[in-house]
This record gives C-alpha cells, structure tokens and sequence, in this order.
C-alpha cells in the first residue's frame, strides 16, 4: 500500500519520557468552537494510518501540543518525530494502561482539550472460526479500551466546561459487514456510546463527534489477516479521513461519515432494512 508524505510540521524530536513539568497551553477547545490557534490532544492508534494522519494534520496546524499513544514503538516514535510531540507506547488492552496514558497525557499537557480515539484492530472470516483470544482483542481494543479512557480523561473536562472526544468508527459498525461480525459489533456499540454520550454531556461544554469511514487505505486489512480484494468502493486515503476529523474538530460537528456518499446506504438500512438486507446478501 502507497502512503501519501506526511504534512509539513513541526521538527522537533520525538519523546517517550515525561518533561519535568508541564508547559502553558493555548485557550481550551469549547464544544462546537471553531479553533485555528490548537490546543492540547491526545491521540490514540497513532503508530499508523487514520491515527498517525490526524497526529501529522494537528501538528501541520500549528499549536497543538500532542501526546501519541500506539503499540508499534518504532512507528509512534517516528510519527511523534514528525509531529513534535510525545509518544507513549502502551497496549491499552493490559489492565489499567488506560489510566496510566490518560495520568500521562494530562501530566504532560496540563490538560486534554481534545482526545481522538483511533485504536482499533480487525479479523476477517466466518464467526465460526474465529478464536476466542481474538474476540477479546477485537472488543478490548475497538470498544473497552476507549470507553475506559474515556471515562478517565471526561472527569476533568466536564469540569472544565470545554473540550471534545472523537470516536473514530466505522461503517461496518453501522450495517454489519460479512466475516467480519465481532468488529462490526464493536463498532456498532461505538456507534450507540458516542450518541448516548452526546445525550449526556449536553450543555456541559464537551462535545462528541463520531467519525464513520468507509474503506482506508492503511494496514489494517492486512493486518486482519485478509487484505482489502475489491474493485469498489476504492480505498481513500487516510488523509482524507484525517482532515476530516479536521473539519469536524474546528466546526463541532457530531457525525461525519468518509467518503460522505456513505450516509446514503445508513439511510437506506435505518429507512427500509428489509430491502437493505436483501441488496447486502446478493451484493455482499
């Protein structure tokens, strides 16, 4: 797979140790606030793809102090380089890594006005097949990991009045996708969680903005163990989810879907699921 050169952005060298003490950070990001002068972020599945395009993209704006968690070392460490920012590699599925990043994050940074939840992993074939060590890594990765990180770094923004959470899903989480049932349920629950959340942190300052992509162009199908065979839909690059994220971070938005023409199918599948499911089991 071709990967696109990353933005120009800050030089600075890539860290895995915490500074001595945090340093000033710019005005906190509010709910729906556009904002052009950056702030501060942390973004996970950062080693690679969708992760480590939104980690470039933020640094390419100028202003945003980043903290970049991922398991891969070597990769999070040269898109840290990339990005000036500091890396900490952890697997968030190991018991209590999800505090320990968040006391990282917010030791570093002083506060986390943006998180961008982007860690996720896949695994293609029949349900049947599939090994039970597999379903808790697909689910621990793709759903508990974020919802426990998410419960520890909300606290302070709740009480700050200001900040966002991107949960970066997938269009398999909204019409299922065959053998691929575990990743499309967890993305699914995903799905449910960033809108009851919205629900709840309503007029308290922190938005929530579910990102949808379709098929990217990145390792993770290669990675599930199945590489990406079709003719259509074309993978997109992870760029274009990356600025997508973007636009969604500066003007609030609560759902952006990538390629937009994905929403049509959503709408389909909600309006007339019968119909739907008969076009996806011919279709595929």
């Amino acid at each position: 797979m071709s990967h696109a050169p990353p933005p120009a952005g800050p030089s600075h060298r890539a860290r895995t140790v915490r500074p001595p003490a945090p340093q000033a950070a710019p005005a906190p990001l509010r709910a729906g606030h556009r904002s052009a002068g950056g702030g501060t972020a942390l973004v996970t599945g950062a080693s690679s793809g969708i992760g480590a395009a939104v980690a470039r993209r933020l640094a390419a704006e100028g202003g945003w102090r980043l903290v970049l968690n991922g398991r891969d070392v070597t990769r999070l460490e040269q898109v840290a380089q990339d990005s000036g920012a500091l890396a900490v590699p952890a697997d968030l599925t190991s018991p209590g890594a999800e505090r320990r990043l968040a006391a990282s994050a917010l030791d570093h940074l002083g506060r986390v006005d943006l998180l961008v939840a982007d860690a996720g992993v896949g695994w293609a074939g029949d349900f049947t097949g599939m090994p039970p060590a597999r379903i808790d890594e697909v689910v621990g990765v793709d759903l508990l990991a974020t919802l426990h990180l998410t419960r520890a770094l909300l606290p302070p923004m709740v009480a700050a009045g200001t900040g966002r959470v991107v949960l970066v899903g997938s269009f398999a989480g909204g019409v299922g996708v065959r053998g691929e049932a575990v990743y499309s349920a967890a993305k699914g629950a995903l799905a449910v969680f960033a809108d009851a959340l919205r629900y709840e942190l309503r007029h308290t300052g922190v938005g929530v903005t579910h990102v949808i992509p379709g098929v990217v162009d990145t390792p993770f199908f290669t990675r599930r163990g199945l590489p990406y065979d079709r003719s259509w839909p074309r993978p997109v690059p992870p760029e274009r989810v990356a600025d997508a994220v973007w636009d969604a971070v500066r003007h609030g938005r609560d759902e952006v879907y990538v390629p937009g023409w994905l929403r049509l199918p959503a709408r389909v599948r909600g309006a007339a699921p019968g119909l739907y499911r008969r076009l996806a089991a011919r279709f595929g």
